[in-house]
């Protein structure tokens, strides 16, 4: 703001305050008509228990998340602001009966390979709208796809790496968070905690579905 030569760009600005917004904002048990989002897999089942219990607040978090595709500056602090949302989707645990159930049916490589594919597929509208509006920018979409994608799946991961049928989440922490956070900037930092990761959920789910 110093200096002189700086102008205030207004979308941007405005984009900012309403993300910053989200702060105040708290998602409780039913505030209004939810939805069932019953269309979504139940191979997605943590995606569509988090939209039930959050249906207004992931709408409105969406419209913001693809409004970011305006400005690199507005892609990068919306995409800071959803991970902190993003992680709460694979916090808590299911019992141990619906986990048996559900890695009897598929694979932790098919969970993961689906939960990527309607990730990705959620963020498509964001990625084409920066490709069109900022196309000469593309290098900082590239990136965010992976950095994005990255956390993600150190999430995703993280969850069956320290699940435990006694417990009802794995308790998401901020330094988690700033871990990850550093590892997924840093790229391969991440690729090479997400195979770690993998290997140790696949062994600890192995305990309860076996080979």
């Amino acid at each position: 703001m110093a200096n002189i030569n700086y102008k205030i760009e207004k979308f941007g600005l405005l984009m900012f305050l309403a993300i910053v917004l989200l702060c105040f904002l708290q998602p409780k048990s039913k505030p209004f008509p939810t939805l069932q989002w019953n269309f979504i897999s139940n191979n997605l089942f943590e995606w569509k228990s988090y939209m039930r219990k959050n249906t207004w607040m992931f709408i409105l978090t969406y419209i913001i998340l693809i409004a970011s595709a305006y400005h690199r500056v507005s892609l990068i602090l919306c995409g800071i602001f959803l991970l902190d949302y993003l992680s709460h989707v694979y916090e808590n645990n299911e019992n141990k009966e619906m986990l048996e159930v559900y890695f009897k049916k598929i694979s932790l490589k098919e969970k993961i390979h689906k939960n990527v594919f309607f990730f990705n597929a959620l963020l498509l509208p964001t990625y084409l709208g920066f490709l069109v509006l900022n196309f000469d920018e593309s290098l900082y979409l590239l990136y965010y796809i992976f950095f994005m994608n990255c956390y993600f799946l150190l999430i995703l991961t993280r969850k069956y790496k320290l699940y435990h049928h006694h417990e009802k989440a794995n308790y998401f922490s901020i330094v988690v968070f700033i871990e990850y956070f550093v590892y997924s900037m840093l790229i391969i930092p991440a690729l090479i905690m997400i195979r770690i990761n993998s290997k140790e959920a696949q062994k600890n789910i192995s305990k309860y579905v076996g080979n």
